[in-house]
């Protein structure tokens, strides 16, 4: 995505971390706090953010909310979502004060750095709670409904859908209730397992999905960390525990990354157009589609933008000599055509190919963001290849 230059200039943030000031309902962080250190320091304060973590939390705050970084659950949206107040530095080294209602705000949540460097951002908080989370094993012929369904009942939903053997691996979590609050508060507030009733429905699946990876990825035996995410599908033993311990939980292997971002009232019409279109060309699956659904988002630039998004998720790892499958490239490829003519909008932070998109019919705020970046920043020193391209260039079509 990104051509580094020999002028381009890097700017290395990691001194402005930490904890800033809090209250009885917000915290202010510096912009390259880690968000593993603000799940801590929350947790140590017996507060949590209202919106769900991604699976990945080694991500500074300012690069996970200029990116529209998200988890699960319709209740909630973005991590950027949940900013009160932003402090930017601008490309002339001004320095920009936005707070939640002012005009330009809902821009600079999901600014892709264009607009300035972020040095403080002020999060509301809420209570701490526990969840408990179920997981199971089920038919995919009804997930047009199940889905809508699951995220409907529960405050948290995640799927993996294995498209070639027709099943879902499903995990739902609600608030846990008081006795399991109070077990797992004297089990020193680390993660309680509940009994596995032992379901080895997923068993030739899972078996069948590390074959495919294995020939993908020239990788022999099981110890790799790619192996690692599709063995654990195995696992179905409920568990009680915090909102981090329980979702996020990504294991970081190196990987070609799509997600988009559909509306959610058209997801049933899109799973079912994806189980068309794998009934009749039969693309190599080299992982699950991973389903994650969330509430609308309030950023102008957040895929999620004004509209409840279901948003689908596709992997293929690196082999250990650096390439990649042809045959897994090709599914990520046209399954991302078939999503984009559904209205989709891609994940900021991942891959995803430019020419499908019309930034402007996807985005209403688009004309509005592009303006704002102006006037910000009228020199573009804050952009670069990707971003001037993105942003300077004609849309498609």
């Amino acid at each position: 995505m990104l051509a580094v230059h020999p002028d381009d200039l890097l700017l290395d943030l990691s001194a402005l971390s930490g904890l800033i000031r809090s209250d009885a309902h917000s915290v202010t962080f510096a912009g390259a706090t880690p968000l593993e250190q603000i799940y801590s320091t929350l947790t140590e304060m017996d507060r949590m953010l209202a919106s769900s973590p991604g699976v990945i939390s080694v991500q500074t705050l300012a690069g996970a909310m200029a990116t529209g970084t998200h988890g699960q659950g319709l209740h909630q949206s973005s991590i950027a979502d949940e900013a009160e107040h932003i402090r930017m530095v601008l490309s002339d080294g001004s320095v920009r004060e936005l707070s939640r209602g002012d005009a330009d705000f809902p821009a600079a949540l999901v600014s892709l750095g264009v607009l300035g460097i972020v040095t403080e951002v002020t999060l509301r908080t809420q209570p701490f709670r526990i969840f408990t989370c179920h997981k199971n094993a089920v038919s995919a012929d009804s997930l047009e409904s199940d889905l809508l369904r699951w995220n409907d009942e529960y405050e948290l939903s995640k799927a993996w859908w294995f498209v070639d053997d027709n099943f879902i691996h499903v995990w739902n979590a609600h608030q846990a209730s008081e006795e399991e609050s109070h077990h797992y508060a004297q089990n020193d507030r680390e993660v309680v397992e509940h009994a596995d009733e032992g379901d080895d429905s997923l068993n030739d699946t899972i078996d069948q999905t590390l074959e495919h990876m294995h020939r993908d990825t020239q990788i022999h035996g099981k110890g790799g960390k790619q192996f690692r995410t599709v063995t654990r599908f195995r696992d179905f033993t409920d568990v009680t525990g915090d909102i981090y311990q329980l979702f996020c939980r990504g294991i970081a292997v190196p990987q070609i990354n799509v997600e988009i971002g559909v509306p959610l009232e058209k997801t049933p019409a899109v799973i079912s157009k994806i189980k068309r279109w794998y009934a009749d060309n039969r693309p190599h699956m080299h992982y699950p589609i991973i389903l994650r659904c969330t509430g609308a988002s309030s950023a102008w630039l957040s895929p999620a933008f004004d509209q409840p998004t279901c948003f689908f998720g596709f992997v293929v790892y690196y082999a250990d000599d650096g390439s990649l499958s042809e045959a897994g490239l090709h599914f990520l490829s046209e399954v991302e055509k078939l999503l984009a003519e559904e209205g989709g909008r891609p994940h900021w932070g991942k891959y995803y190919d430019a020419s499908l998109y019309r930034w402007q019919d996807l985005y209403p705020h688009w004309a509005s963001f592009r303006a704002l970046r102006e006037q910000f920043d009228p020199q573009g020193r804050l952009s670069n290849d990707y971003t001037a391209a993105l942003f300077n260039q004609f849309d498609k079509g």
